[in-house]
């Protein structure tokens, strides 16, 4: 059976997604449980499993309302942050991928922005669920990890088929794209996706989820292993993660 995938906005800038596929359900994070319930009403879904990327509150903060609504319900994250995460139902390791509706999950290990962070892929789908690891143009905040574990975790999720289509967990991609800018401004792929991002969100439309190969041709923070980057911001000699690191510096400035 093919998988839907249902793109959810939640609170100000926040995406949850619903995974439809034999009958059952799947919501990746709970920001906010109305929204989600919502579209569960108009498709005539019960959700039947939750799957975590990290603790952050406005990744799990919908939780309790989705259970109330749905009191069978599977909560599934990270067993090496089980004692930050809402209770788990199903502790996941990475590596060790898991079954949704006759599908195979991988679990992947993302630390950076938080250190028990994972994103989940869904290969029959070509879908990667990545929260605030890799996002549209961009990546996560280092709020618990080191720009080496970020950068490790962006290869990870580099290394997938081009076509996967990456799922993040927040709308930022207009003001990602404008910093990308001030590092690439000659990039021409990404001239050409600033200005559809922008052409985008002023219809009103949701510039998430984007493909890997999208992203690579576009987002610095997966490009600074380039050549053309690193003479871009004067850093030709510069090792890899030194050149992620002052990328992610100036973003956080920015």
């Amino acid at each position: 059976m093919p998988i839907e995938i249902v793109t959810i906005p939640c609170r100000t800038d926040n995406y949850a997604f619903l995974l439809h596929a034999g009958g059952r359900t799947a919501l990746v994070d709970a920001p906010e449980a109305a929204p989600v319930l919502s579209a569960l009403d108009e498709r005539g879904w019960s959700l039947d499993e939750v799957w975590i990327t990290h603790h952050h509150g406005d990744h799990v903060e919908g939780l309790p309302g989705l259970k109330d609504a749905h009191p069978d319900l599977i909560v599934l994250g990270a067993a090496a942050d089980a004692g930050r995460l809402p209770p788990l139902d199903r502790e996941l390791a990475p590596g060790e991928p898991f079954d949704f509706a006759g599908h195979r999950v991988d679990v992947i290990d993302v630390p950076g922005h938080t250190v028990g962070h994972v994103a989940f892929h869904v290969p029959d789908a070509n879908a990667a669920f990545t929260a605030d690891s890799l996002m549209a143009l961009g990546c996560g905040r280092l709020f618990e990890g080191t720009p080496a574990m970020m950068w490790d975790s962006l290869q990870r999720i580099a290394a997938l088929p081009d076509e996967t289509m990456i799922h993040s967990g927040h709308e930022y991609t207009e003001t990602n794209a404008r910093f990308a800018l001030t590092i690439e401004p000659e990039n021409p792929n990404l001239v050409r996706r600033a200005r559809e991002v922008e052409e985008a969100r002023a219809a009103g439309r949701a510039t998430v989820p984007s493909s890997l190969a999208e992203e690579k041709a576009t987002n610095p923070f997966l490009r600074a292993h380039l050549r053309e980057l690193k003479s871009a911001i004067s850093m030709e000699k510069a090792e890899d993660e030194e050149v992620f690191a002052e990328v992610r510096s100036r973003r956080d400035s920015f």
